[in-house]
């Protein structure tokens, strides 16, 4: 039986619930596109079966920040999801900040190793950091969810490099999480 990967481009792309913006981008623009090519790696693999939480760049999910969170979250569960990866860009006010790092519910989550083994091989594809994996529990997709759930901010948005590279090569960043995913499964 195929390991079912739901993935979640975090953010609507008009309210409610929009994503951040920086040098030109949306967040919500940039994870639309790199879900869409994550899903169609893990979907091209028979080992995977992946599905998106926006299935077209204009769908805007649930009526306000809580519904959309409780739209994703939803569709994961009532699937049967194997994993959760919701996709998001990070935002700071120090232009220089820079890299990848992920949330998990908790440090003993078998999400936590998934979490590692991504950005694993998101930083080798990339050359992103690597920032690690913190625990986040307040995080609603990260408590809500019947599975291994992680919260991934692929690279900053707020800066040039960082948001050039999402933007630029959206296949490249989806090829890295694709890689960890296959390290943590042990298909690689």
């Amino acid at each position: 039986m195929a390991i079912r990967i739901f993935i979640d481009q975090g953010h609507n792309p008009m309210n409610p619930n929009a994503g951040a913006e920086g040098n030109g981008y949306r967040e919500q623009d940039l994870m639309y596109t790199i879900g869409k090519a994550l899903e169609a790696l893990l979907n091209a693999n028979p080992n995977f079966e992946a599905l998106t939480s926006r299935n077209d760049p204009e769908e805007i999910l649930g009526t306000s920040t809580s519904t959309s969170l409780a739209a994703r979250v939803g569709a994961a569960n009532a699937w049967g999801a194997d994993a959760f990866i919701s996709l998001h860009a990070n935002a700071s006010n120090l232009p220089q900040a820079s890299g990848s790092e992920a949330f998990v519910y908790s440090t003993t989550s078998s999400a936590y190793p998934l979490a590692e083994d991504i950005l694993t091989g998101l930083s080798d594809a990339t050359g992103l950091a690597n920032r690690g994996v913190f625990p986040r529990p307040t995080l609603y997709v990260l408590r809500k969810t019947q599975m291994p759930a992680l919260l991934l901010e692929v690279g900053f948005i707020t800066n040039i490099g960082d948001a050039a590279l999402m933007a630029e090569n959206p296949n490249l960043v989806a090829r890295g999480i694709y890689n960890g995913i296959l390290r943590y499964y042990d298909l690689g």
